[in-house]
């Protein structure tokens, strides 16, 4: 019997059904070169369904999505929606229902890329961050006093468990030591001002390194490593650190690698179901154009099919990408890339032969 995983498809809002067709274009065309078969189911979620119905995330729903090997998302955002329905309806419930404690970015130049950093390439553009994604400052713990009152008093908590810090830290070790270019793991942290929290992210990043002999253990104040990232990229291989300071560097890294049509991300949970998607957002100034880029949700697609084990198939998927940015497409911005948003995913689909 053959290899079959059951993926759950949310298309979302504005331009996500459009690139997520094309993901979902590449996914047939390399699962048929690769040998697996997929069970796709789609599910209505976005700004849509909540305008109609008033609801993000069924219960129902959620126990579906528990039972499927992984989830393929396009994107969520709706201007007719207040910003932080949706996302905390639907991303952050997500994230949380199903224990999806690792947010992983590759930052990954491809060749033909244009980077606004002087001087670099690819060679110096390689790197990923692992960014604890169901604690700090995102865990909705806080409330206001005094509401709207000249002595309103608003409080936001930031939370650290022991068990949290060292579950995304040790998957950030077992992650550098599996990777071929440098095997250093950087800390992410301000440990010189927020003495408690990050204390417990050094101590725990410290102990936990013992473990692993082969990687070298590297420490980077967050105001330095955004720095060091402009400057010298290259120094970092994977960097590891909260909930807050990995949403910042993890955008910057997006610029860095060419902007936000070329990054994808994953939710993941190493046990559990795990979710991937462009990081771009909805973009729904370009929805129905057939202009926006789709290379972000195919490598995305390339992140599912690398965590499920097919690794072969991810690699032939991250090939094509690199084929098509470097001989093919004039930009990576929408609307210049020389082809349309179907275009491209049928260059890669080429590319895979």
């Amino acid at each position: 019997m053959g290899r079959t995983y059951k993926i759950a498809v949310i298309a979302g809002d504005g331009t996500g059904p459009e690139v997520v067709k094309e993901g979902l274009k590449v996914l047939g065309a390399v699962s048929e070169k690769t040998g697996f078969d997929v069970d796709l189911t789609p599910y209505d979620l976005g700004g849509e369904r909540y305008l109609k119905s008033n609801e993000t995330v069924p219960d129902s729903v959620v126990q579906e999505l528990k039972g499927m090997n992984a989830i393929y998302l396009g994107a969520i955002g709706h201007p007719d929606v207040k910003p932080g329905i949706l996302e905390k309806g639907i991303l952050l419930r997500i994230r949380f229902e199903l224990d999806q404690y690792i947010n992983l970015r590759p930052v990954k130049l491809y060749p033909g890329v244009w980077t606004p950093l002087k001087d670099k390439g690819p060679e110096q553009i390689d790197l990923v961050v692992v960014r604890e994604n169901t604690e700090g400052l995102y865990a909705g713990i806080g409330g206001i006093f005094k509401h709207g009152t000249p002595e309103e008093v608003a409080l936001q908590v930031d939370l650290n468990t022991r068990k949290g810090v060292e579950r995304c830290i040790r998957y950030a070790y077992e992650l550098t030591k599996q990777r071929e270019a440098k095997k250093k793991l950087t800390l992410c942290a301000k440990t010189n001002v927020l003495t408690y929290a990050h204390d417990l992210w050094a101590r725990v990043f410290e102990l936990v390194g013992k473990e692993y002999p082969e990687v070298a253990q590297d420490y980077c104040h967050v105001d330095a490593l955004v720095m060091w990232l402009v400057k010298s990229p290259e120094v970092f291989d994977v960097i590891v650190t909260n909930n807050m300071f990995g949403d910042i560097v993890t955008d910057l890294g997006a610029m860095i690698q060419g902007g936000l049509g070329i990054a994808a991300g994953g939710n993941i949970n190493p046990n559990g179901v795990s979710m991937f998607e462009p990081i771009g957002g909805s973009a729904p100034k370009y929805a129905g154009q057939g202009v926006i880029n789709p290379l972000a949700a195919i490598a995305a697609l390339g992140m599912m099919l690398d965590h499920l084990g097919e690794r072969g198939a991810a690699q032939k998927i991250d090939e094509a990408i690199q084929s098509v940015t470097s001989t093919k497409l004039k930009s990576l911005a929408a609307g210049k890339m020389g082809y349309s948003t179907s275009e491209v995913g049928d260059l890669v689909v080429a590319a895979l032969n």
